[in-house]
C-alpha cells in the first residue's frame, strides 16, 4: 500500500531514536546518532522490520553506564558495537572492539537481540504514529466546529 510505503519512509528518515531512559543518555556519541538513518535504510533495503544494530548500540549505551550487565547482554552490546564499527569503517573502533567482542553470538543471545531489535522497532514506530496524530497538518482550514475559538 502507498500509505504503508510513505509511513515506512517517514519512519526510516524521521522516526525517533529510542534510548534506554537514563541520566547517561546524553553521552551517546554524535557519530552513532548521525549514522542511525543510514543503518535504518540498510535494514529497510534488506526487507527487515526491526531496529538496526546501530540503534541497539544507541539504546544500550546509557544502560551500560548504570550498572554491570549480565554476560549475555554484555556480549550482545559488544558484538553490536563491533558490527557498527565494521559497517561504518571505523578502523580504530574495530581494533578496540575485536579485543572484547565475541566473534559470534550464541543462539540464546541471538534470540535476545532479535527480541530487543523488534521491541525498539515497535516503540519507534508507535512514537512516530503518536507524534503524527498530535501534530496539526499544515495548510488545513479550520473546521466550523472550532470557529468560535478563532473569533
Amino acid at each position: 500500500m502507498k500509505s504503508d510505503f510513505i509511513f515506512d519512509f517517514m519512519d526510516v528518515l524521521t522516526g525517533p531514536i529510542i534510548v534506554y531512559p537514563s541520566a547517561w543518555q546524553d553521552l551517546i556519541p554524535v557519530d552513532i546518532l548521525q549514522n542511525i538513518t543510514a543503518a535504518r535504510i540498510r535494514v529497510q533495503m534488506e526487507g527487515g522490520q526491526m531496529a538496526s544494530l546501530t540503534e541497539v548500540v544507541a539504546y544500550m549505551m546509557p544502560r551500560t553506564f548504570e550498572a554491570p550487565m549480565p554476560i549475555e547482554w554484555t556480549n550482545i552490546y559488544t558484538w553490536c558495537g563491533l558490527q557498527y564499527a565494521l559497517a561504518f569503517n571505523n578502523a580504530e573502533q574495530v581494533e578496540a572492539m575485536k579485543e572484547i567482542a565475541p566473534e559470534q553470538l550464541s543462539d540464546h543471545e541471538k534470540g535476545l537481540l532479535d527480541n530487543l531489535r523488534s521491541w525498539i522497532y515497535e516503540k519507534r514506530r508507535q512514537a512516530l504514529k503518536d507524534k503524527l496524530k498530535t501534530s496539526k497538518r499544515p495548510g488545513t482550514k479550520p473546521s466550523r466546529s472550532n470557529q468560535e475559538e478563532l473569533f
